[in-house]
């Protein structure tokens, strides 16, 4: 069960112990059924309101009571930007293997693979992209802190939410959660070391569009009064490492809470999607889901951003994506089908790269085809779900990701090989299509 709404003002009490919630204020003397009252803040106490992000849990034990954090390995988690040289070129990765649980049991923690980054956790300023491949639910585990394949029920001390391929889910800093899978599991993990995510403002779009507030689900208040003698693991990122701490009770003990600090999903098929009506190719802005900005005004540190089924109806124009070079980092992965720019090579449960400045396009296939089509209203991307986390930030890729994985495509170069000139000074193909509507005086 869920409540809908982006940011909002919300309730909420397991209905096993109604009147959990202490009317008329935040931290009485004794709470309701002998609870304890803690609060969670999402952002500094003096915030403006419209930032100002906090929740109130009203929990059976508080969250401190646990044994002293002790370092642990991390695996491939990491945020050591410059193990391996920079690399400037287009990298695509093939999809990431997920081993079979007869391999090796791997969890949603222990699956976790760093795959780029930048920035640094400490001063809390940069972001990092983490590929998840698991086939073991975590059991007594939990993580303080978008599935491709496989089914996630994420346990959060908010209440749980099933998460299936082509949504996404939200876990905001410093929040417990555990994960549940039911057999092989993929995803990807965009993490952002200080800011939040927002809704994009719309301008001219006008008051509704693109990922509307409501379409945001967030979890009821669920616990489990579970005594756990054996330790129950609670594990910490902090500074870009990974920590370990016992508790012998469930962190799920939250009966009820209240605020707007709260994790959330969203499912894309939502999106309303706004695209060219008459001619040319608007920027992929026009399909953000949510940025996280930067102290630069129109400047993200990440936007999320999708390239959802939609009609293509644009008269005389090159209808795919057109030939870029960006002054932002540009991550894109494939939850499904077929992403009209690269349909070969760009497979689901794969990734690509296309750092700041270099050149990146559709390939030679798509270009002759898209040049030779007769343009007629038609729908693009059916049954595809393709995604770009886009930052400011000049993200550099781990050695996981260049050697370890034995996923990178070492001959993605050779889609734009076949590229050729078309180029004729003594022809001038003019496609031009739009009718020039001059007002007096003009011939």
């Amino acid at each position: 069960m869920y409540m809908s709404g982006f940011g909002n003002e919300f309730a909420s009490e397991d209905p096993r112990c109604p009147g959990a919630l202490p009317e008329g204020q935040n931290n009485p003397q004794v709470c309701p059924y002998g609870l304890y009252a803690e609060q969670l803040s999402g952002s500094a106490f003096t915030c403006p309101r419209p930032t100002n992000w906090r929740s109130w849990l009203y929990r059976i034990l508080p969250s401190v009571r646990h044994t002293p954090f002790h370092p642990i390995d991390q695996g491939y988690l990491t945020h050591k930007w410059d193990e391996v040289e920079p690399d400037p070129n287009q990298l695509r990765w093939k999809p990431f293997a997920i081993l079979k649980v007869s391999q090796k049991k791997l969890d949603f923690v222990s699956g976790l693979h760093t795959l780029c980054g930048a920035g640094e956790p400490k001063s809390r300023n940069g972001i990092a992209v983490h590929i998840f491949a698991c086939n073991t639910s975590m059991i007594n585990r939990s993580v303080r802190q978008v599935p491709q394949q496989g089914n996630l029920i994420i346990t959060t001390e908010f209440g749980k939410l099933l998460v299936e391929p082509n949504e996404i889910c939200v876990i905001q800093q410093g929040m417990r959660f555990s994960v549940e899978v039911s057999g092989e599991t993929r995803g990807y993990v965009l993490e952002v070391y200080g800011v939040h995510f927002e809704l994009p403002d719309l301008g001219p779009i006008g008051a509704n569009g693109l990922a509307n507030p409501r379409d945001f689900l967030v979890p009821v208040a669920w616990y489990e009064n579970r005594q756990v003698p054996e330790g129950y693991t609670v594990i910490n990122k902090y500074q870009g490492r990974l920590f370990a701490a016992q508790q012998d009770c469930s962190p799920f003990n939250v009966v009820a809470w209240h605020g707007n600090y709260t994790p959330y999903k969203y499912n894309l098929s939502n999106f309303m999607v706004i695209n060219a009506v008459a001619f040319d190719h608007a920027d992929p802005s026009i399909f953000t889901v949510l940025t996280a900005k930067s102290t630069r005004p129109g400047v993200a540190v990440a936007d999320f951003v999708i390239f959802p089924p939609r009609w293509g109806v644009a008269d005389g124009t090159f209808r795919p994506p057109y030939y870029h070079r960006n002054c932002m980092s540009e991550f894109m992965g494939l939850i499904k089908g077929h992403y009209e720019a690269k349909e070969g090579g760009f497979q689901p449960g794969g990734a690509s790269l296309h750092s700041i400045m270099t050149p990146h396009g559709p390939d030679a296939e798509c270009f002759e085809k898209a040049t030779a089509a007769k343009l007629q209203p038609e729908r693009v991307a059916e049954g595809t779900m393709a995604f770009m986390f886009e930052s400011s930030f000049n993200l550099a890729v781990t050695k996981w990701g260049l050697e370890t994985s034995h996923c990178l495509d070492k001959y993605y170069y050779k889609c734009w090989e076949p590229l050729k000139s078309h180029f004729n000074p003594s022809r001038k193909t003019n496609s031009a299509f739009l009718p020039l509507h001059l007002g007096p005086g003009w011939n």
